[in-house]
């Protein structure tokens, strides 16, 4: 399926009446580390209140499409529209504040401070944000290792701890870079339950994750990356009719 065949008309059975109306718009997005072309025309949609999945193999350009969407790579050509309103030239701080946030793979926690200081020390960047009672429903764990050192804490818990910080800062549109990489099945099943029900309260969530079978029990519909552009897409709906081409396209 070419790539813009995609973006102008999204995989058949992902209509958007089942959520929300179009939140995220991205059109022939290109970027560059230094000299490097990573991207070269990414096209695709997220409706409002739904879970999309970035696939594809180490490399082919989905956390470099997150950060490019978050304004934190150096150069970026074409058009990202949040809202419906045009961020592809506004500064990542700006994009922060008009309700996107960002977890990375390598999740970023500042390992001197304890719990409590990790979720206080982000600003609050918009109304919405989740009071700490509210995270600690979320994420237990943390509500029990609330004194402890990043340094302290297992890799589970280091990955509650990046996404309970951004549901401070009140961003609705929660970008999520690998959030099971190196968990274990237990942590990934509570990731799985967390995910889930932020969707229930309203959170939008673009997701670049490895692990399909994974994917596959949170995702409303998956976008396929390859050498920097998105190949194929298709619904949670389709996925029994595509999973021969995602054999091939992911190697699995």
């Amino acid at each position: 399926m070419p790539d813009t065949a995609i973006a102008e008309a999204p995989a058949k059975g992902s209509a958007k009446a089942a959520t929300g109306g179009n939140i995220l718009q991205v059109r022939n997005l290109e970027a560059w580390y230094g000299e490097s072309h990573i991207l070269h025309g990414i096209n695709f949609d997220v409706n409002a209140g739904e879970v999309v999945t970035l696939l594809g193999r180490n490399g082919a350009g989905k956390t470099t499409t997150l950060k490019s969407i978050m304004g934190i790579i150096g150069k970026r050509t074409g058009s990202v529209k949040f809202n419906n309103q045009e961020i592809i030239r506004t500064t990542s701080d700006k994009i922060a504040r008009s309700g996107i946030a960002f977890c990375p793979e390598e999740r970023g926690i500042f390992s001197s401070l304890d719990v409590r200081e990790n979720l206080m020390l982000p600003p609050v960047v918009r109304e919405g944000g989740l009071p700490l009672e509210q995270i600690f429903e979320l994420f237990p764990n943390l509500k029990e290792r609330l004194n402890s050192q990043g340094t302290k804490l297992s890799g589970g818990e280091q990955q509650m701890l990046a996404i309970a910080r951004i549901l401070r800062t009140g961003a609705s549109f929660l970008m999520l870079d690998e959030p099971t990489e190196g968990l274990a099945p237990v942590i990934i099943q509570q990731i799985g339950h967390t995910i889930a029900r932020l969707k229930k309260e309203g959170f939008t969530i673009l997701l670049v994750e490895q692990n399909f079978r994974f994917a596959s029990t949170v995702a409303d519909r998956y976008y396929v990356v390859e050498h920097g552009k998105i190949i194929d897409g298709f619904s949670n709906a389709e996925l029994a009719a595509n999973m021969d081409k995602l054999h091939t396209y992911l190697g699995v």
